[in-house]
């Protein structure tokens, strides 16, 4: 099994997610005692979050390649980032650095590919529903991402922020998220991404009236695919 290594901590509540799906997986698959081997580096969100805040995307991207750099020392065999936004940063983060990123957005799009479904609504923090790192890669697949109003990107980007990167969740905010679905699917939308780590937190297959694709589970599964093959 090859050694995954997991740059997280952006959010904590993400990076815990991605450990409890990636054990789950393996057990599935492997049986018995087996879980995955991993080196984990989790960051400090709040350190993150204000350099996002301000704009200060390099001087972010200048700590997620010192880090991806570690990583590689560490004997990781391939890293995965555990979070949607800061793959804004994937080109920086892995300048220098010899090992592969399993990039978040390729493994998403591959699975709505196979599902032969073409036009995802996309869920997500505001700097990826609309910044071009992310929308640009989906379009570069052929897919048509349909995104959220001004006012509902507004309130999702919050609600992620103030609430679950905090594991707070309300059914207030559940009822609201719903409710974004539902006007993606009005527009359009043939799926869903939820396409911050943290959304699975509030959305699932069972209150999303079209196909569900959570990126954080997608990205484990794919994770876990490239560790087990030969």
């Amino acid at each position: 099994m090859k050694l995954i290594g997991i740059l997280g901590g952006m959010s904590a509540a993400s990076t815990q997610t991605y450990y409890r799906q990636m054990c789950e997986i393996t057990r599935r698959r492997l049986g018995g005692l087996h879980s995955p081997e991993l080196l984990i580096r989790s960051l400090d969100f709040a350190r993150i979050e204000q350099l996002q805040a301000k704009g200060r995307w390099e001087e972010a991207g200048e700590i997620l390649n010192a880090e991806a750099k570690a990583l590689e020392r560490g004997g990781a065999d391939f890293i995965v980032l555990a979070t949607n936004t800061m793959h804004k940063l994937a080109d920086q983060m892995m300048g220098g650095v010899g090992i592969p990123l399993l990039h978040i957005a390729d493994a998403t799009a591959d699975r709505i590919r196979q599902s032969s479904l073409t036009a995802p609504g996309l869920i997500a923090t505001a700097f990826t529903m609309e910044q071009a790192f992310y929308v640009d890669r989906l379009q570069a697949t052929g897919l048509r991402p349909v995104i959220p109003g001004d006012a509902d990107r507004a309130d999702v980007h919050r609600i992620i922020y103030d609430e679950l990167c905090k594991d707070i969740t309300t059914d207030h905010s559940r009822t609201r998220f719903e409710d974004v679905a539902r006007r993606l699917v009005d527009s359009g939308a043939d799926c869903m991404i939820l396409g911050c780590t943290e959304v699975g937190m509030l959305l699932n297959a069972g209150n999303v009236s079209v196909p569900v694709f959570d990126t954080t589970l997608i990205h484990c599964e794919s994770a876990i695919e490239l560790a087990l093959a030969p």
